[in-house]
């Protein structure tokens, strides 16, 4: 009788834990789709709204494009340089560049750029309106006729997505004139066989891919840590336990768009 008890407790609990599960995509599908509607309504954009929007897009950007783009640069001639020399060892001279261009440009930049902008502002802004939340700021504005999700979810998710694609297009420019700097120094003699290079590397199939999978790494960053901190029920002592869920979910998102993508490119 205990046992069977025991079993019956076991699965109803497994049975809270996927409908918890299934109701936290849900919600993050929802959400999506209202940001959407919201995206593309003329009424998003008056005058007080914009204005908001352009603060939420400039904090989330410049404190840190400059430093990216550094960074980025650095890494690039390093890398450049590792596969040059192992190259040459090899007597694969001819492969190398390719080979900096897919896996840096196509493969690492955007990735890195999603992470860096979910670690250092999209986290921060979920915590942020998780924490207007609790206070009963968005419960307020709604009372007050106006809607939290347009004026407090929006510009955060906008931001989110401008800041990822510009430090990974900007990031991705550097980094090509880094490679080719690194290769050719400064002389034009190779610049014919490095454009020519380029476009056997982002063939259309290849940017589509590149583009989509940009696209869909910043809209991961920008809209689960919102989505979590507008649904997410968890009592304050435990929200260590919701922002690892969240963590978790974001992660398992990216890793899916890249292997997503390393199929489309590659097989």
């Amino acid at each position: 009788m205990t046992s069977w008890v025991h079993r019956l407790s076991s699965l109803t609990e497994l049975n809270r834990k996927a409908r918890h599960w299934l109701l936290g995509w849900w919600q993050l599908i929802y959400l999506g789709a209202l940001i959407l509607v919201l995206a593309v309504s003329p009424s998003s954009y008056k005058r007080d709204n914009r204005q908001l929007l352009a603060r939420h897009i400039y904090h989330n950007t410049a404190p840190i494009l400059l430093g990216f783009t550094l960074m980025c640069a650095v890494i690039t001639v390093v890398i450049t340089r590792i596969v040059i020399v192992t190259a040459l060892s090899y007597g694969l001279t001819q492969y190398a560049l390719q080979v900096v261009i897919r896996v840096l440009v196509l493969e690492l930049i955007p990735l890195t750029a999603a992470l860096f902008v979910a670690l250092r502002c999209a986290i921060a802004s979920g915590v942020e309106l998780s924490l207007m939340r609790q206070r009963g700021e968005l419960l307020a504005l709604q009372q007050r006729g106006m809607d939290p999700v347009r004026i407090e979810v929006l510009p955060r998710v906008v931001a989110g997505i401008f800041s990822t694609v510009t430090l990974a297009a900007l990031s991705c420019v550097v980094a090509l004139v880094m490679a080719y700097l690194a290769v050719y120094g400064f002389t034009l003699t190779g610049v014919v066989g490095y454009t020519r290079l380029f476009g056997q590397v982002f063939n259309p199939a290849v940017t589509l891919i590149f583009l989509m999978k940009t696209l869909f790494f910043s809209l991961a960053v920008s809209l689960i840590p919102m989505a979590s901190a507008m649904y997410d029920e968890t009592d304050l002592r435990f929200r260590a336990s919701a922002e690892l869920r969240m963590l978790v979910r974001m992660f398992a998102v990216i890793l899916l768009i890249e292997v997503v993508s390393l199929i489309g490119n590659y097989y």
